[in-house]
């Protein structure tokens, strides 16, 4: 494929696609604290690893009311307006943190920050549904993924440098870039909450608006609670990416183990950045449930194939594969999400499916944890593989009874 044609799959959006792209590539490029907070609290403060672990997690734990609350009121009050409140209360958190960052104290406002995060994330998701007609949204939600992950490539190199030099600037400059994100939106996006006067066409399908509360309505749409069910297999799987993976590497190869994984994780992100748009391209011809079970398949084989092979050349190989199903799911997961949610609801949708992803996540980092202690890290990636084939195997499922029904 012509790199021409290639860049033509992001041509034609609306500027508020766009605009997203560039907001999320700088505030993702100067999300310096989170990815140092474990450092900063063993070497800022000296808490124990159990201690650091728990803050950390409660960190995390926050976010996932935030994306509850952030989600509601987005769905009534607007997504701007929603925006630039959540928005704003991290970058001012963040900015408290700047001056506080010596004391104890300032853990309060990171935690209030990973609230405020956790409330923007659905709230994104919804703005891109609502402006990108269906035929438009796989390449709308991939050029979010694009600017998220270029963001997150750059910004750690920066942040590292900040972190042992210029420390103040770490919390500085996660303000700085959030406010600036903020003026972006404020002053090129309109507010694209969707009107519930709806056409004719859109009344006769799952988009169009529902009355009730959310559990009653999510109810009444079995499809995306058992989408919902089996990604939670898929988050399982992709979490052992950062969790066994480094363990299997110190396993096999002792003090060289974390070079070689800070490898991999640079395999990653290359893979992500030089093929999202050739997976967006391929993804337009098979519908986004499908897409999202191929990518199934590319976790079965990449985690899997680490149990059978050890060298690094076939590592270098397993991250490839497995990275190319983390893309075409990414670019996949908000499309088929929003096809299967009302528009007065899909803040709140995109909250909940989160929700599923980290407890997948969580679950999957826990019960692993157990397999590897009573049978070694060695036997896990029979496991690892075992876990994606069932998630795929339901995205498959999903997938069929979409064509049957379009029969």
């Amino acid at each position: 494929m012509k790199l021409k044609n290639i860049f033509k799959t992001y041509s034609g959006l609306p500027r508020s696609v766009y605009v997203i792209f560039i907001a999320q590539v700088i505030n993702r490029f100067g999300d310096f604290v989170m990815p140092f907070l474990t450092l900063l609290l063993t070497t800022q403060f000296n808490y124990s690893i159990a201690q650091t672990g728990t803050i950390v997690m409660l960190t995390m734990l926050l976010s996932i009311p935030g994306g509850l609350i952030g989600g509601k009121v987005a769905d009534h009050l607007g997504r701007k307006k929603s925006y630039l409140i959540f928005q704003g209360g991290s970058g001012l958190s963040l900015l408290l943190c700047a001056f506080l960052y010596t004391k104890p104290i300032m853990l309060v406002f990171i935690m209030i920050t990973s609230f405020f995060g956790g409330a923007v994330r659905p709230i994104i998701s919804a703005m891109l549904s609502d402006v990108l007609k269906p035929e438009d949204r796989q390449a709308g939600f991939s050029l979010s993924y694009l600017g998220v992950n270029l963001g997150v490539a750059l910004g750690p190199i920066v942040a590292g440098f900040l972190f042992n030099n210029y420390r103040f600037w770490i919390f500085m400059g996660d303000a700085i870039t959030t406010f600036v994100a903020i003026a972006l939106v404020m002053v090129t996006i309109s507010e694209s909450l969707p009107s519930k006067n709806i056409s004719e066409v859109e009344i006769h399908t799952n988009e169009r608006h529902e009355s009730g509360n959310i559990f009653k309505v999510l109810m009444s749409r079995p499809k995306l609670l058992l989408f919902m069910f089996f990604n939670m297999f898929y988050s399982a799987t992709y979490v052992q990416g950062g969790f066994s993976l480094p363990l299997v590497l110190n396993h096999i190869y002792a003090e060289k183990g974390p070079q070689i994984y800070g490898s991999l994780m640079s395999t990653n992100a290359i893979t992500v950045l030089i093929l999202t748009i050739a997976m967006t391209a391929f993804s337009k011809r098979f519908s986004s449930i499908s897409n999202i079970a191929i990518g199934g398949i590319a976790y079965i084989i990449g985690f899997g194939m680490i149990g059978i092979f050890q060298s690094i050349p076939l590592f270098w190989i397993s991250t490839i594969i497995w990275t190319l199903g983390e893309i075409i799911i990414s670019i996949n997961f908000g499309v088929y999400v929003t096809s299967q949610t009302p528009q007065n609801f899909r803040a709140r949708f995109n909250a909940v499916t989160n929700i599923s992803f980290g407890i997948g996540a969580i679950m999957g980092t826990a019960l692993i944890g157990l397999f590897i202690d009573q049978f070694g890290i060695l036997k896990v990636w029979g496991l690892v593989a075992t876990i994606a084939a069932i998630g795929a195997a339901g995205m498959f499922i999903l997938a069929k009874s979409e064509k049957e029904k379009l029969k």
